[in-house]
C-alpha cells in the first residue's frame, strides 16, 4: 500500500476531485489548435469572465502563460521591468531571454510590495542607447506570501498607461488575493492589460493555467502558443478540470489562508523558529530557525515521518497549505517538528 505523506511543498501538489476525475472521463472533445474542443472554448469564456476580460487562452502551465505574456506584448530587444524577486525573474530559467527576446530591468519591492514612484523612475526615455520600455509585470500574490493593495496597483497601472506601456499581472493565485483583499478578481485584473492566472495550484485542476486579454491580444497569443509547441488537440480533458476548479474551488480557498495562520501560530510558539509574520496574507509561511541546524537531516527527518517539505532558500523555509493538508495534518507537522528539534538538541 502507497504511504501517504503530508505534503506542503507547495499547493501545486494538490490531487484534482473526484468531480474533476469524472468531468475529465465524460468531457467532450475535438481538435483545439483547430478551435473545434467545446470543452475548452467553455473554460476559456469562463476563465475570462471570471477576470473581467473579453478572452481568454488555455495554456499547459503559469511559466507558459508569463511567457506567453512577454512574448506577445514586447519585441526581441525590448525592455521589462519587473521585480527583481518575481517568479518570472527566479524561476522561469530565463525564458524572458530565450522565448521573448527581451532584456529585464528589475526593481528591489518592500515584500513583494512594488514602489509606483521607484517603477516610474526606470521607464526608459526615447534615447538612441536605450531599449524601449515595452512592458510592466506586477506579480499578485507575490511569491513572498504578500498582497499588493489595490491603491497601488492602480497607481502602477496609471503610470504605465500614461506612458502607454502594457502591464501583465502574473496572477498566478489571483484568488488567493482576491481571498485577502475581499474583493472581486475582476477589480485586481482591472489592473492590467494581461492576467494570467493557474488553475493547478490552490484550484486543485491536475494541469494548466488561464492568460487573459482583449480579443484582439488573444488572437495574437493563441498563434504565440502554437509556435511554443502549446497546440494541445483534444485538450477538453484536462479543461474539463479547470472548469471544475473556477465553479467550485475557488471560495475555499480562504480555508487554506486559516490553516496557514494556525500553522504559523504554533510555530510561532518554539523559541528556536521565527516566523515571517508581516508576510503571512495567503496560504504561505515563511520561517527560519535562530540558530544554525543540519539542513538535510530536518528534511530527512520530515520525509522518514510521512512529511514532504522544501529545502530552504537563503535560509528561509516555506511551508504552503492546500485542500489536501487538514487541521490535524498540521497538528500531526508542528508534532513531528518539536520532535526534531527535542532529537537534535
Amino acid at each position: 500500500m502507497k504511504k501517504k505523506y503530508v505534503d506542503i511543498r507547495s499547493d501545486t501538489v494538490t490531487l484534482p476531485t473526484q468531480k474533476m476525475r469524472q468531468a475529465m472521463f465524460e468531457a467532450e472533445v475535438g481538435d483545439d489548435v483547430y478551435g473545434d474542443d467545446p470543452t475548452v472554448k467553455r473554460l476559456e469564456a469562463l476563465a475570462a469572465k471570471k477576470v473581467g476580460k473579453e478572452a481568454a487562452l488555455f495554456v499547459p502551465s503559469g511559466t507558459f502563460g508569463n511567457e506567453l505574456a512577454l512574448f506577445t506584448h514586447t519585441k526581441r530587444g525590448d525592455e521589462v521591468i519587473v521585480d527583481k524577486n518575481s517568479h518570472i525573474v527566479m524561476h522561469e530559467v530565463g525564458a524572458s531571454a530565450v522565448i521573448a527576446g527581451v532584456q529585464l530591468r528589475t526593481y528591489e519591492s518592500h515584500n513583494g510590495i512594488p514602489n509606483p514612484k521607484e517603477i516610474e523612475s526606470l521607464i526608459r526615455e526615447n534615447d538612441i542607447h536605450y531599449p524601449p520600455t515595452a512592458l510592466i509585470c506586477l506579480e499578485n500574490p507575490s511569491g513572498m506570501g504578500t498582497v499588493i493593495d489595490l491603491k497601488t496597483m492602480k497607481k502602477i497601472s496609471q503610470i504605465a498607461h500614461d506612458h502607454k506601456i502594457p502591464v501583465h499581472l502574473d496572477g498566478a493565485r489571483i484568488f488567493n488575493a482576491a481571498c485577502t483583499m475581499k474583493l472581486d478578481a475582476k477589480e485586481i485584473a482591472a489592473c492590467a492589460d494581461s492576467v494570467m492566472f493557474c488553475l493547478s495550484k490552490g484550484l486543485a485542476a491536475p494541469i494548466g493555467s488561464m492568460l487573459a486579454g482583449t480579443k484582439e491580444f488573444i488572437e495574437k497569443a493563441r498563434k504565440g502558443r502554437k509556435l511554443m509547441g502549446g497546440g494541445m488537440r483534444q485538450a477538453g480533458v484536462i479543461a474539463a478540470a479547470g472548469i471544475v476548479a473556477l465553479e467550485e474551488m475557488v471560495e475555499r480557498l480562504c480555508e487554506d489562508h486559516e490553516n496557514a495562520k494556525f500553522l504559523a501560530d504554533m510555530l510561532d510558539k518554539f523559541e528556536e523558529i521565527e516566523v515571517m509574520r508581516e508576510r503571512l496574507q495567503i496560504n504561505m509561511v515563511f520561517f527560519k530557525f535562530k540558530k544554525e541546524i543540519n539542513t538535510k537531516a530536518f528534511i530527512s527527518y520530515m520525509f522518514k515521518n510521512g512529511i514532504k517539505i522544501n529545502p530552504p532558500e537563503a535560509g528561509e523555509y516555506r511551508f504552503v497549505t492546500n485542500k489536501d493538508v487538514t487541521k490535524e495534518s498540521l497538528n500531526f507537522v508542528i508534532d513531528t517538528v518539536e520532535n526534531f528539534l527535542k532529537s537534535s538538541k
